[in-house]
């Protein structure tokens, strides 16, 4: 890439030059230069602006820029004590000098000159850029200021001078313009020239029209600054509405005029010798292959992965570049060097091509520019191969055969021609090969219900994977977890790794981090059936373009750059497949918000397969079409891909019964044993394996892994798992301890206070426990009112239950909109059997309030049931099961209320509801309740 020099934004390396100085000249300031408006420096105040002075002029004279700069600052702070204390002013000294005019300090009315209290800059070479893959030649003069104060006015005053050797006597300026909010007592640009020349001058935004005014044989254009606050532009604007403020002049005619200036450069004739190690290169490629296709391929990865990126500013080297021998002696070398040589190759190999100015990022905005090679950055080669342009950058990187025909996001580039030549256009086309591609595999044949054993996969090519097989060198097998790890938390949120690995294909230049571990199942009940959101490519796409301002219905809305990525799944379901089905768009026609889409889904033989390509062009919306766009992604939005399960698909309890009968969870134990294995001190493996554990009822072997964990690492969570687990198993005394273990931890968990408040109460000391949650309700806080409940309740059961029902009359009250109070106030009235007609109301007024109101349909269906309305408890729980299908309370009440009603299904609720709590029969006999 091509550096912005001192004065101007400059192209295109070199050998040898007459250096104008490598030392700061120190003289008067010129006669040109028209003074800038002094403040009053004795009357300055803290309201005063930080910039007092910041003047800016340029005179383009005989193949020379002069740029002036003379800024006064005022030291408001110790901050910005530090950052101006240390002067450093840079020059190119190839092209011309620095020359210091004035460094003083000024102080109220005192003025104290630096340079003649014998303060001088001194000289570093400015190699400081290496770690940018920059060796730029520019010098830098520092000075550390003594005696600077906070309050004092630092004053510099010099002029860099620039002469081009590779502009043939061209110049060429450009300044940005600074805007409002940024403040100044003086600020101002000043272009000038002689009167006659050819100079060109354009100032940006357009509204800009500044005068010329002629005077003593030269043409002055001026601008006073700060502009005014630039107008808002909506983000997705395209680059060419949103020019930077600049003022810019050119000495160039048009765009032929600086093709043809730059040009020669580029021209390769002799570059290569007959029997030189280049020519040996060039015969080895010859001699592989006679398609121009493939030797331009050849070609291209040599210069790429054999020379390694260095831009070089030195001996004019902002446009000129060194020479292919050197660069291929040196191993490195910059857009220029490369070009260079691979313009060389491919002429060498009979291949027509030429070299083409472009700007990497601003590309959009080239065509408004002033004609100047400023108005780029890059260069790279042209080729035409059967009439086809192939744009080859040896400054990039992974560029294969299959990759020629893509096309760079520049839009708009200069041919670099002697006889010259406009600017041309850049067809897009989309990329062959994606620069990016995930592969997920998802094996759920245990169950929907249940977690998955995935394997993700992600595929870089280009430079993203040139990056990752550089990094992928320079780390440790815990990095590569950690960008696994995060690689698929994007994918599916959380997620336990078993395995990762990082592997790269030189031949192909991709890179691919490989994921292996389990996730916690992504399918969701919904209107009665399970479902599975496949399209994440739709869902990512975000079309909300902003036109409501009068000023912006013009504009077209910019839709990214040139790229293609594809994401493909694959997923194994249960009882292969059978009565699965697809939901929602399978192809897509048209392109969606600006980007094409080919898409392929299928369901057959128990296997889902999904396989996106989006491919973009960097294409807009035309302001006619954004109306039409938006509604037809909202459209597409809500036609989402997904998987629908069967309606009658089992419940969680049948599947795990199913899963221990054929073997299905010897697969997540191999791979939870994996997770364990790699790393036998991490307590995360025991903790997740205890949880899927505990999430099939094996309480035993859940107590045992949370107990590995707690050894290793204990924190609050884990104890109060395994104090769950150690109640389902009847050890309520080893259930407590726990409790309180994480109570100790954090006494401000209310978890940890529900569980030991419960077992006390539930081992007889009612009162301390009663008293211990009033205590925590009374200190207040957030989680006040997740304890009312509880409160109420052991109120309830310590036969106080109008104390309980007062207590949550009171927090309804305080905070009506609590659908939780509610359904507490009707679980509670229902359990006690008291006031079931309010207790009705408070549970229907609940659900109306509730987003998930399953254990409120559960507490309404224990007030039907208490009122002897066993159709509508049975109503109530089927609607509660419908949303959460592994509600134990509900399973275990519906099996009471199927067996009154001589429904055989009861029994399996039953059997169910024991499965998933082996001490439900003890919890409901409190409240007089058997089956």
């Amino acid at each position: 890439m091509i550096v912005r020099g001192v004065t101007a934004v400059v192209l295109l390396c070199g050998a040898s030059a007459a250096w104008a100085g490598d030392k700061p000249l120190y003289q008067p300031r010129p006669d040109w230069v028209v003074a800038a408006v002094e403040p009053d420096f004795a009357r300055l105040g803290d309201s005063d602006p930080a910039i007092l002075i910041l003047d800016q002029q340029q005179r383009m004279r005989d193949g020379e820029v002069r740029s002036y700069v003379d800024q006064a600052m005022r030291v408001s702070s110790a901050q910005m004590l530090t950052d101006i204390g240390q002067v450093k002013l840079q020059w190119q000294p190839d092209e011309g000098d620095l020359i210091v005019h004035r460094a003083e300090i000024i102080r109220g009315a005192e003025h104290i000159d630096l340079i003649a209290t014998g303060q001088r800059l001194q000289v570093l070479q400015r190699e400081e850029q290496m770690e940018q893959l920059q060796l730029n030649g520019t010098l830098t003069a520092t000075m550390a200021v003594e005696g600077l104060r906070v309050g004092d006015v630092l004053r510099l005053t010099y002029t860099v001078t620039s002469r081009d050797k590779a502009l043939q006597g061209n110049v060429q300026a450009f300044q940005p313009l600074v805007a409002e909010p940024m403040r100044a007592r003086f600020a101002r640009t000043r272009f000038s020239w002689p009167t006659g020349n050819p100079i060109k001058w354009r100032a940006s935004p357009e509204a800009l029209h500044p005068a010329v005014v002629s005077k003593d044989g030269f043409d002055t254009v001026e601008i006073a600054l700060p502009l005014a606050k630039q107008p808002d532009l909506p983000a997705d604007a395209p680059l060419r509405f949103r020019p930077m403020p600049l003022l810019e002049a050119s000495s160039f005619a048009d765009w032929a005029a600086v093709s043809k200036v730059l040009a020669p450069l580029y021209d390769t004739q002799g570059r290569i010798a007959p029997g030189s190690p280049l020519a040996g290169e060039v015969a080895k490629i010859a001699a592989r292959t006679t398609d121009p296709r493939a030797r331009a391929a050849f070609a291209l990865r040599l210069v790429q992965d054999e020379v390694r990126y260095l831009f070089r500013g030195m001996d004019g080297g902002n446009y000129i570049p060194q020479q292919p021998a050197q660069t291929w002696s040196l191993r490195y070398g910059d857009c220029k060097a490369k070009t260079l040589l691979l313009l060389s190759l491919l002429r060498e190999l009979g291949i027509e091509a030429e070299a083409v100015a472009a700007n990497s990022g601003l590309g959009d905005q080239v065509p408004q520019r002033l004609p100047a090679p400023g108005a780029f950055d890059h260069v790279l080669v042209r080729a035409v191969i059967d009439g086809k342009s192939l744009w080859l950058d040896g400054t990039s990187s992974g560029t294969r055969l299959a990759d020629l025909d893509d096309t760079p996001s520049f839009r708009n580039v200069l041919p670099l021609r002697p006889a010259g030549a406009g600017l041309l256009a850049i067809e897009a086309r989309a990329a062959a090969r994606p620069i990016a591609e995930v592969d997920v595999e998802l094996d759920q044949r245990a169950g929907l219900n249940l977690p998955a054993l995935f394997t993700a996969t992600s595929t870089l090519r280009g430079p993203l994977a040139a990056m990752m097989q550089g990094a992928s060198s320079q780390v440790g097998k815990e990095q590569i977890e950690q960008g696994a790890q995060a690689m698929v938390n994007q994918l599916f949120g959380d997620a336990l790794l078993s395995e990762a690995a990082i592997r790269y294909d030189a031949e192909t230049a991709t890179a691919q981090i490989i994921a292996h571990g389990l996730v916690g199942t992504p399918w969701r009940m919904t209107d009665g059936r399970y479902r599975l959101t496949l399209d994440k490519t739709i869902d990512q796409i975000n079309f909300q373009p902003d036109r409501a301002r009068p000023a912006w219905k013009d504009i077209p809305v910019a839709n990214g750059d040139i790229g293609t990525a594809r994401y493909r799944v694959r997923i194994q379901l249960p009882d292969a497949g059978a009565n699965y089905a697809l939901d929602g768009d399978q192809t897509f026609p048209a392109p969606i918000g600006g980007a094409h889409i080919l898409r392929k889904a299928s369901l057959a033989n128990g296997l889902i397969t999904l396989d996106d390509r989006i491919e973009t062009l960097g294409t807009e919306i035309a302001p006619a079409d954004i109306a039409a766009t938006r509604a037809q992604v909202a459209l597409a939005k809500s036609r989402l891909l997904s998987a629908v399960a069967p309606e009658a698909y089992p419940a969680r309890w049948k599947a795990v019964e199913a899963a221990r009968r054929n073997g299905s969870f010897d697969r997540l134990f191999a791979a939870y044993g994996k997770v364990i294995a790699k790393d036998a001190k991490d307590a995360n493996g025991y903790r997740n394996r205890g949880s899927f554990l505990a999430g099939i009822w094996d309480w035993k072997a859940a107590a045992a892994d949370y107990g590995k964990a707690i050894e290793i690492e204990p924190d609050g969570d884990l104890y109060l798992a395994r104090s769950h687990t150690r109640q389902a198993l009847r050890d309520d005394a080893g259930a407590l301890a726990d409790a309180e273990a994480a109570l100790a931890l954090d006494p401000s968990s209310t978890a940890a206070i529900d569980q030991v408040a419960s077992l006390r109460f539930r081992k007889g000391e009612r009162d301390a426990a009663l008293t211990m949650v009033a205590e925590r309700i009374a200190a207040g806080g957030k989680e006040e009112l997740g304890l009312v409940g509880l409160q109420s309740q052991l109120l309830g059961e310590a036969g106080r239950a109008e104390e309980g029902v007062a207590v949550l009359d009171a927090a309804i009250k305080a905070t009506p909109g609590k659908a939780d109070l509610f359904n507490s106030r009707c679980w509670l009235k229902a359990t006690m059997q008291i006031a079931l007609d309010t207790a009705l109301k408070d549970c229907t007024r609940g659900i109306e309030m509730a987003e998930q109101p399953a254990s409120i349909y559960d507490s309404r269906a224990m007030v039907y049931f208490r009122m002897g309305r066993l159709d509508d408890a049975l109503a109530d729980l089927n609607a509660a099961l419908e949303v959460a299908p592994s509600q134990g309370a509900s399973l275990y009440l519906r099996g009471i209320v199927r067996r009154r009603m001589n429904d055989k299904a009861g029994e399996e609720d039953l059997a169910a509801a024991r499965l998933m709590w082996p001490r439900i029969d003890e919890d409901y006999a409190r409240y007089g309740i058997k089956p």
